[in-house]
Order: C-alpha cells, then sequence, then structure tokens
C-alpha cells in the first residue's frame, strides 16, 4: 500500500492509486479487434501490437511483422477536452483523422474495408 493513499470515512476506507497507464476499456477494445477480425479476414492485416503507457494506449495493426504499422490507433485521454482523445495515424505517422469519439475515427478504415470487400 506504499504507493496508494488512504481516504477513511465513517463507514469504509478507500484506496486511491495513481494512474500508471492508459488501457482500453472492454467495448473499445472489443470494436478495435471486431475490425481487425474483418480487415484479416480480407488479407489485410497480419499481426497487430497494443502499447499502453503512462499518457496513451495504441494499437497497431501491420500487414507483415517486420514492417511499419499500416494503421494505429491512439487513444491520449488528456486531449479529451480539447481535439478529441482519439486518434487515427496512418502507414508514414500522418495523422487521418482525429475525435472524440472512436466510431467516427475508424470510419476511414472500414470505408477501405468496403472496398476492399466490393472488388
Amino acid at each position: 500500500m506504499a504507493s496508494g493513499a488512504a481516504v477513511s470515512g465513517p463507514s469504509a476506507t478507500i484506496l486511491a492509486f495513481p494512474k500508471l497507464q492508459v488501457g482500453f476499456d472492454r467495448i473499445e477494445l472489443q470494436r478495435i479487434l471486431d475490425l481487425y477480425g474483418r480487415m484479416v479476414a480480407a488479407g489485410e492485416w497480419r499481426d497487430y501490437a497494443m502499447d499502453f503507457d503512462r499518457d496513451a494506449a495504441s494499437f497497431s495493426a501491420f500487414r507483415r511483422a517486420a514492417e511499419r504499422p499500416q494503421a494505429r490507433i491512439e487513444k491520449r485521454p488528456s486531449l479529451r477536452a480539447k481535439q478529441g482523445m482519439w486518434t487515427l495515424f496512418g502507414e508514414a505517422g500522418q495523422v487521418l483523422k482525429r475525435g472524440h469519439e472512436l466510431a467516427g475515427v475508424l470510419s476511414p478504415l472500414e470505408r477501405r474495408l468496403l472496398k476492399i470487400v466490393d472488388d
């Protein structure tokens, strides 16, 4: 309990721990992995990596494991009040989309998936 601070009340003790890393919640991760699975089925992606840091969490999707990521989805809560905590980066690291909602940020990848399926 060295890293948390205890707050005592009349009926219970609550421990407050500092935020050590940013992560995805279950619904966010489910939505990202659903898109990943459909891209794998379409033959676009073959591997992924997740990185959890103090400031941001990111999901990177690769066509091959030895390459740069073809797409990277980043959650950075410190930007929530400014330009939105979600960012979609392209293969060269350029920002493709920013937003407050994950669904809107994933829309360029969803559109690309629809084009692949139509072909």
